[in-house]
């Protein structure tokens, strides 16, 4: 099976006055528009989850809502409490490993420095951490039900990789 972990896309920068919880702060429409090229593009190369966890953090469930809607909204967006800044890889794993007898394919939408320890974590490498771009995403490929280490890195791709 196949985990994506996407870093959310491109946010309004910080601004206690407008947000004093950070929690709300959204998407820029055109954080939203490259988003959707980024989508666009990997989707003709096989990137179809069919189910998405997102941290309940608008950004979060904005970038998400994302994917959900280029893949024709028939893809579930759930709201994993785990994906929330500081994540936690454990229950994020049993997550997915209940969701890969259905789905062949799931992706999860998280904050940086969190998505890229998540992504050293599931590949066996548990000190390491794999630098996310805004709206970044990696591959990760599991022989069978996934499990913390056990992951293959297949590709890691930014929108300016992909000239979005």
């Amino acid at each position: 099976m196949d985990l994506y972990i996407v870093r959310h896309a491109w946010a309004a920068d910080r601004d206690a006055e407008r947000w004093p919880n950070d929690d709300l702060r959204p998407l820029m429409p055109q954080g939203i528009e490259r988003f959707e090229s980024v989508v666009k593009k990997i989707r003709k190369r096989g990137f179809e989850p069919g189910i998405i966890a997102t941290s309940p953090l608008v950004r979060c469930r904005q970038t998400a809502d994302v994917i959900a809607r280029m893949m024709n909204d028939e893809v579930e967006v759930v709201e994993h409490d785990a994906l929330q800044p500081g994540s936690n890889a454990v229950e994020l794993m049993q997550w997915t490993a209940r969701q890969a007898r259905e789905f062949q394919q799931v992706a999860w939408v998280g904050h940086a420095p969190d998505v890229g320890e998540l992504t050293a974590e599931s590949v066996g490498e548990e000190a390491g951490q794999f630098r996310f771009a805004k709206g970044a995403i990696a591959a990760i490929r599991f022989d069978g039900l996934p499990e913390l280490g056990e992951g293959e890195l297949r590709w890691l791709v930014t929108a300016k990789v992909l000239g979005c």
